[in-house]
């Protein structure tokens, strides 16, 4: 189906416009490009050249839309002009059709629109050396070159150095795009690691500050109201530090930022206070004596006996909890088990967000290793179920290992306790 060509810009309406106006006041000055009588003779021979001119006028609004059917109607008219008197105007409209069909034509035509220009400025250079074998036969051929090769070969060139334009921008978009999304994770990254060692640094103090402040509420005795307010001013006082140390961290330059990851060695120090708290770890187990295992290493089985032992204050029923490290094909295992039953604890049970279980197994995938929580058969008396808490942490620099998963096992019964932790 036959369409009408769209509206032209006003740019190439106004470039129309006035190359018509000045055909028409070079024609009617009587300035023309060919001297000698025209090929058409009539009374008005002059008046010939206003129809080449009009039909290259409009051949500039089809410039941007139509640009083969303009370049067309625009080669048509300039040869019918070698017909006639012969107008500059039309002359210099048919180069901007030239440059524009390089410059606004599909991307085949700008890159064939060169070549062939220039291969008909060499031929008609030639033919009219051979025709007229004068020297002055170059001159006509330069002129040539000037109407069709150059305004081609500068349509072509800009085309190129704009899409080259474009092509950087989008790259300059694409980094810019993958920038922003690389800065979006390292943020999300580094909320994760905050979010986690803020749970790990205070999530024990606090339990044990709710579980013993419910004793002494709950329990009219002195000595024991004084010990559980000995004990809650000892982790007030210890979770106050831990947080004023990652304060300084976060405040720090990274030049002169303290310390403050724990490693293995810090374990026992945890363990007895755990055991101050009121929670029976009975077995507690380091790795043989070797080299120190990897900072990260050690602060992910520091972090996980932590929250591990953690845990079992907050929502283990009374009994022992053991907690064993050990090495063994080149990882770190870090095993904690805790008494799995109905709570004896008196006072109401510490809720609990999961957030433990979470950043234990982010943890451990973060070196490539594999982590799993749930319950398991006991070996004490009676075959009680038990909480066990594995993580397998690799003691090399290896990087995206396999992903850890958090299992739970339901009792045998389907009714046995699956602790929020």
């Amino acid at each position: 189906m036959f369409r009408l060509p769209p509206r032209p810009p006003r740019f190439d309406v106004l470039i129309a416009l006035l190359g018509l106006l000045g055909g028409l006041l070079l024609w009617g000055l009587g300035l023309h490009t060919r001297i000698a009588a025209p090929t058409v003779p009539t009374d008005n021979s002059a008046a010939w050249t206003l129809l080449p001119l009009a039909a290259t006028a409009g051949a500039e609004l089809l410039r941007r839309s139509w640009t083969g059917c303009g370049l067309a109607v625009g080669t048509v008219a300039l040869v019918a002009d070698q017909f006639t008197v012969g107008s500059l105007a039309t002359v210099l409209m048919y180069t901007d059709l030239v440059y524009a069909a390089a410059l606004y034509g599909p991307p085949a035509r700008a890159r064939r629109l060169p070549a062939v220009t220039g291969l008909v400025t060499v031929a008609v250079t030639l033919a009219l050396l051979a025709w007229f074998r004068e020297p002055q036969a170059l001159l006509v051929g330069l002129v040539v070159g000037v109407i069709f090769f150059g305004p081609a070969t500068t349509g072509a060139m800009l085309r190129n150095h704009r899409e080259a334009a474009a092509a950087a921008r989008l790259r300059a978009e694409q980094t810019a795009l993958l920038a922003e999304m690389d800065r979006v994770q390292a943020v999300t990254d580094e909320r994760a690691r905050m979010a986690r060692e803020l749970h790990d640094l205070v999530a024990g103090h606090l339990s044990a500050i709710a579980i013993h402040s419910t004793a002494a509420l709950s329990l009219d005795d002195e000595a024991t109201s004084r010990r559980a307010l000995g004990v809650i001013r000892e982790n007030s006082v210890a979770g106050l530090a831990e947080m004023r140390r990652l304060i300084e961290v976060l405040r720090a330059e990274e030049t002169d930022a303290p310390s403050v990851a724990p490693t293995l060695d810090g374990l026992g120090t945890l363990v007895e206070q755990a055991r101050a708290n009121g929670l029976d770890v009975r077995r507690f187990t380091l790795p043989p004596a070797g080299p120190p295992p990897p900072a990260p290493v050690g602060l992910a089985a520091y972090r996980i006996v932590q929250e591990s032992l953690t845990n079992a204050l907050k929502h283990g029923a009374p009994g022992p909890v053991d907690a064993v490290l050990g090495r063994a094909d080149g990882a770190l295992t870090v095993r904690v088990v805790s008494p799995l039953g109905p709570r004896a604890r008196p006072g109401p049970r510490v809720p609990g967000s999961g957030a433990g279980l979470v950043g234990m197994r982010e943890r451990a995938e973060l070196l490539g290793g594999s982590f799993a929580a749930g319950p398991v058969a006991g070996a004490g008396t009676g075959g009680e179920r038990r909480w066990e808490v594995r993580a397998v942490l690799p003691l090399g620099e290896a990087e995206g290992g396999p992903r850890g998963t958090v299992s739970g096992q339901a009792d045998d019964d389907g009714l046995g306790d699956t602790r929020e932790r």
